[in-house]
């Protein structure tokens, strides 16, 4: 699965209602469940947390966990289509989002209650950055275990 095949399924997402831990798209999407959805995973994405997550950073060990599980690696610069992206929308809230272009993403609006594509917020500070382990070889991992 490429870059462009994730942020294309991202696109898909957009308009589904969101719900706190939702991974279901019938139901509702929080972050991790688009994230998780649009990454074609199949295994369950951590649910025990709270829309408040503070201290949470990427080198946090369930944020580690899972984006080495997925093979994904931090990185730095421009985003590009099928990027994770963890940004800080509040001083004691973390939300993930997808990259479909370096400045446009895909994410569950708690605010909004649904899946939306827009501009990354200018007041939402990046926090982590994160693309496939081997970027030379344009594939996606399809599965992964959380601890």
């Amino acid at each position: 699965m490429t870059g462009e095949d994730v942020a294309a399924a991202a696109l898909r997402l957009v308009g589904v209602p969101f719900r706190l831990h939702g991974r279901d798209p019938r139901i509702g999407l929080d972050c991790l469940g688009v994230v998780a959805l649009a990454y074609g995973q199949t295994a369950r994405m951590p649910n025990h947390y709270g829309l408040r997550s503070r201290g949470l950073s990427p080198a946090d060990p369930i944020v580690a966990a899972v984006t080495e599980s997925m093979g994904l690696f931090p990185v730095e610069g421009s985003a590009v289509a099928g990027d994770l992206l963890m940004l800080r929308p509040g001083p004691c809230q973390v939300h993930f989002a997808l990259a479909v272009g370096p400045d446009r993403i895909v994410h569950a609006h708690a605010g909004l209650r649904r899946v939306v594509l827009g501009p990354v917020p200018q007041d939402w500070p990046l926090i982590g950055h994160w693309r496939p382990l081997n970027p030379q070889e344009k594939t996606w991992p399809r599965s992964f275990s959380t601890p």
